[in-house]
C-alpha cells in the first residue's frame, strides 16, 4: 500500500531529494569564472606590473581561495540549504581545521627559522 501511495505522490511531480542539480547556465559560469580566475594569478606571475613579489604571493593566494568558493558553489553545489545544513557545517570544521594546520605550520616554521642558530656563525676552534 505504501508504495502505491509513493508512487502516485511521485507523479504529482513532488520529490523529496534535496540535492541541487546545476544548470548549463551555471556550469558555464563556474567555467568562465574558473578560466579568469586561473589566468589572473598567471599573469601576475608571468608579467612585472611593478608589484612586490610578496603582494604577488599575496593576490594568487587570494585568487586561490575565490577560486575555491566558485567551484564549491558552481560545480559542488554547496549552500546552507543541501542536505539540511549539514554540507556547510562539514565545510566550515574543514576550513577552522585547514587554517589551523596552516597558521601552526607557518608559525613554527618562522620562529624555527628566526630563533635557530646560524651555522656560519659556529666556530671549531676553543
Amino acid at each position: 500500500m505504501s508504495d502505491r501511495n509513493h508512487s502516485a505522490h511521485a507523479a504529482d511531480g513532488h520529490h523529496h531529494d534535496t540535492a541541487a542539480h546545476g544548470t548549463i547556465r551555471g556550469y558555464m559560469i563556474g567555467f568562465g569564472l574558473s578560466v579568469v580566475l586561473t589566468a589572473i594569478p598567471f599573469l601576475l606571475a608571468m608579467r612585472d606590473f611593478g608589484i612586490t613579489p610578496q603582494m604577488t604571493a599575496f593576490l594568487i593566494m587570494g585568487f586561490a581561495v575565490v577560486q575555491i568558493v566558485v567551484h564549491m558553489v558552481y560545480f559542488l553545489h554547496m549552500n546552507s540549504h543541501s542536505e539540511g545544513g549539514w554540507n556547510m557545517l562539514a565545510l566550515i570544521f574543514t576550513v577552522v581545521i585547514t587554517v589551523i594546520m596552516l597558521a601552526g605550520s607557518l608559525w613554527v616554521m618562522y620562529h624555527l627559522n628566526t630563533n635557530m642558530m646560524p651555522m656560519g656563525e659556529v666556530s671549531n676552534t676553543p
